[in-house]
């Protein structure tokens, strides 16, 4: 049973009474009296003392301390907070041949974002090719192929802008949010390290910025062999690519047992197209029938092993359009029936086309 913490109204009546009780006669409510002051004096400092307390009892577990102190709780079992990452990868520059775009060049884009060279590149066919780096981090990092960055300062013989390659520029994620910190921890406290175990895998892979979902899927090429498979649903894609993969499969080599064969992958989308009727057929509704099944694929999607871990069953895509705001009734007309990826695959939201009922 929660303790129920006095209000400043509360704590004002009980010194009053405590005041009166012990001292007959005296009168401690009214409003400008010396007891009146005194008594309200003290319950403005009990007050804060409630509060602090009221704090304290927040802070000593993981699930309801505050960003400060939930640090402190996950140093102390060895889970740090993930930091922000910068985006990495390669633009291509174009000038006479020759001339040499020095390392730490710095470039930046249309909204301020800058980058830096990681090596000194020479203009060879009138082109280069050079590897860069997001001198902050944070997913505004990231960018797509054929986006142009200008060269701050400029180089001789070199053109002002870069373009972006078609791998584009990846890998740049935001500091850990408060609940993928929290869940990491739970996991870390639930699940003890147990030397390659199945939900090592999973921490191991949970360990590296930007993974938010992972699945462990033992003897995926026979026996003696792991399979791991994440998304990162932060992205603009969930799907990761080869560069973010190959960043797990090393974090995880790292650490895992040598005796396992271990092959990380991203799993391969299967866009659902779905077909609703919808009443009332508005913007406003289809946005939030969009939102919640959004919200459903997130939650129950998962990486097919084989053993149908990842259908999506068709009555709860039927109840996520029917508590979306707004909605009155609604016939979903494709699809049919359940939804069964194939081995490797993850069931994603793909195009809605939206019909008057």
């Amino acid at each position: 049973m929660p303790y129920p913490r006095p209000t400043l109204t509360q704590l004002i009546d009980r010194i009053q009474t405590d005041i009166e009780t012990r001292l007959p006669g005296t009168d401690a409510r009214l409003r400008r009296a010396l007891l009146a002051t005194l008594a309200r004096a003290e319950a403005g400092a009990v007050h804060g003392l409630y509060g602090y307390v009221d704090w304290v009892s927040r802070q000593i577990v993981p699930d309801t301390a505050d960003d400060a102190q939930l640090d402190r709780h996950a140093d102390w079992w060895g889970v740090p907070r993930l930091a922000a990452t910068p985006a990495t990868g390669s633009v291509t520059f174009a000038g006479t041949d020759g001339n040499t775009i020095p390392a730490g060049a710095t470039l930046q884009r249309s909204d301020g974002v800058q980058y830096t060279t990681d090596a000194a590149v020479t203009i060879a066919a009138t082109t280069a090719t050079a590897n860069v780096t997001a001198t902050i981090g944070g997913q505004t990092t990231n960018a797509t192929a054929g986006q142009s960055l200008t060269l701050v300062s400029p180089v001789a013989g070199v053109q002002s802008a870069a373009t972006v390659t078609t791998a584009g520029l990846s890998g740049g994620t935001d500091i850990e949010t408060d609940a993928a910190l929290r869940t990491r921890l739970h996991q870390r406290v639930q699940q003890r390290p147990q030397g390659g175990a199945l939900a090592d895998y999973s921490t191991w892979a949970s360990e590296v910025a930007g993974v938010t979902r992972v699945w462990v899927l033992p003897a995926w090429n026979g026996l003696g062999t792991v399979g791991v498979a994440f998304v990162r649903d932060n992205d603009a894609s969930i799907i990761p690519d080869a560069a973010e993969v190959q960043t797990v499969q090393d974090y995880i080599d790292a650490r895992r047992p040598v005796t396992a064969a271990l092959s990380v992958f991203a799993p391969t989308a299967a866009p659902q197209a779905m077909t609703i009727k919808l009443t009332p057929n508005t913007a406003t509704v289809q946005t939030a029938v969009e939102a919640e099944l959004t919200d459903l694929f997130r939650r129950e999607s998962a990486v097919e092993d084989g053993s149908g871990s990842g259908k999506v069953l068709l009555s709860h895509i039927e109840e996520a359009i029917s508590i979306a705001a707004g909605e009155t009734d609604h016939v979903l007309v494709t699809p049919v029936a359940d939804i069964a990826p194939a081995t490797g695959e993850i069931a994603t939201l793909g195009v809605l086309t939206w019909q008057a009922l």
